[in-house]
């Protein structure tokens, strides 16, 4: 899938800008933070199609993942 790069280059700008923005890190911690997680490994498999989540969405389960040790604990995809 050739438009893979493009759609995980806005979520690791968009993505990366709110981790900054809520924890304080430098742009690049939050990019290294982001890209060496479960989350980013689940975006990144085309076969899930996660670029249908908004930025938010992915975020949320990234700080999921952070608390509970998985992204699938994100109330956004458990909805309750």
């Amino acid at each position: 899938m050739k438009e893979l790069p493009y759609i995980l280059d806005y979520y690791d700008r968009t993505v990366s800008l709110e981790i900054s923005n809520k924890y304080g890190y430098t742009l690049m911690e939050s990019l290294r933070k982001f890209l060496f997680s479960k989350t980013y490994k689940m975006l990144s498999n085309p076969k899930l199609e996660m670029w249908e989540f908004s930025p938010h969405g992915i975020f949320d389960m990234w700080e999921a993942e952070q608390i509970t040790g998985n992204p699938r604990n994100s109330l956004y995809l458990r909805r309750d």
